[in-house]
């Protein structure tokens, strides 16, 4: 059998996977720090639009997950349904970059998550079926580590061509079509998978929960309650241009968020490899939980710039390690349905996370969005030792039963 080629010493599509992430989060983190300023401050919409904007962007284009992990599946290709989606992503930029009006701006972001839909599962389970078991956490950590590097370099090129284009944030939306453009091309030309074998295609699977047990359906509902407290990050920048944060500047600040979660994804998944990922997945609920109540009570400049960077922290701690662990726990025959679940999942929950927390900032208090957000946490976090302590008794009975 012939070895897959290694780069940097990864699998090929690992490696390559991680390439198409770092450039087409190069082309959306150009845009999505610029956003909530286009609209609030171009636009002149209010927190709540802009909260159901991204909930209706993130949870609508989250219904696609399911059916396109299950569709993967279902016809045993995952290149081209991931081409797909980062195609569709890249054509979203032409309808944003002219727009005059707040239902344009939904429109293209609705469409950069559908192609996000459409990608994810089938791209989860390239790098899934492509890496050995007891490597996940540092496959799926490279590949965060490469999204959030181009996380970084994009607010960077963002700064840099406003400084340029005196803030004229159009400009910005259209030069982004270029790394994505460079992401599809990658896709096409270096990402490969292996043949399913006549026996692997003969059963195509249905798109039913009954492939999974209690563990994965637990984990998804801990999962979709976090997410309800998690409104979009839309209303952190929101937060540091209120407490005194100049407009110009949001980008850096969602550039050093964006390079610590980088630089901690590897070292957070050798971690989880090591001393096992339930561990580092509690650890960043807690985290998530004093970091919001952070935000909730920040009022200088220099805690904003602080907390942007502990944020970064959480997200290397739990967003690539949430997926390594779920891989352990599903079936190997429905890899792309479970992710396209679980990702499904946490996208609706988006919806009224992004409501709660545009309605909450409008009409309580800004701190009120964040206070919410660390409940929630909290709660999952309960639930999340909960889970912990029946999965090790589950294991414990299946020893005892092997010993007798």
């Amino acid at each position: 059998m012939k070895k897959d080629k290694m780069f940097f010493g990864f699998g090929k599509n690992v490696f390559f996977a991680g390439l198409v992430s770092f450039f087409m989060d190069l082309s959306s983190e150009m845009i999505y720090p610029l956003i909530p300023l286009f609209l609030s401050n171009v636009l002149g919409v209010n927190k709540s639009v802009i909260g159901l904007i991204e909930g209706v962007a993130e949870s609508t284009a989250s219904l696609l997950r399911v059916f396109s992990g299950w569709f993967s599946d279902r016809i045993g290709n995952r290149k081209w349904l991931m081409a797909a989606g980062y195609g569709i992503s890249t054509l979203s930029r032409p309808i944003i970059a002219p727009a005059t009006g707040w239902h344009q701006v939904m429109g293209s972001r609705f469409m950069d998550r559908f192609g996000k839909g459409i990608r994810t599962a089938p791209r989860d389970a390239i790098i899934a079926e492509s890496t050995e078991k007891s490597r996940l956490g540092r496959a799926f950590g490279f590949h965060r580590c490469m999204d959030t590097m181009g996380a970084v370099v994009g607010p960077a090129l963002a700064f840099f061509f406003l400084g340029i284009f005196s803030n004229d944030y159009r400009k910005v939306f259209w030069l982004s079509m270029i790394p994505g453009t460079v992401a599809v091309l990658i896709i096409i030309f270096f990402i490969t998978e292996k043949k399913k074998t006549a026996a692997a295609q003969s059963e195509r699977p249905k798109l039913t929960l009954k492939h999974f047990d209690w563990k994965f359906k637990f984990f998804v509902i801990i999962a979709a309650l976090f997410a309800v407290g998690n409104s979009s990050d839309v209303f952190l920048i929101l937060r540091a241009e209120q407490v005194g944060i100049p407009a110009v500047t949001i980008p850096v600040v969602y550039l050093i968020f964006n390079l610590v979660y980088s630089l901690s994804a590897v070292p957070a998944g050798m971690a989880a490899d090591r001393f096992g990922r339930k561990r580092i997945i509690l650890l960043g609920f807690v985290l998530f939980t004093i970091l919001y109540y952070g935000f909730a009570a920040a009022s200088s400049t220099k805690a904003i710039w602080i907390l942007f960077g502990f944020y970064g922290l959480f997200m290397g701690l739990t967003e690539g390690i949430q997926k390594a662990f779920l891989a352990t726990i599903i079936p190997t025959d429905f890899k792309a349905t479970a992710f396209g679940v679980y990702t499904t999942a946490v996208g609706l929950a988006m919806l009224p996370a992004s409501l709660i927390g545009g309605w909450l900032w409008d009409h309580i208090s800004p701190s009120a969005t964040f206070y919410f957000g660390a409940i929630t946490a909290s709660l999952s976090a309960i639930l999340f030792v909960i889970f912990i302590v029946f999965v090790n008794k589950e294991t414990e009975k299946k020893v005892d039963c092997i010993l007798r």
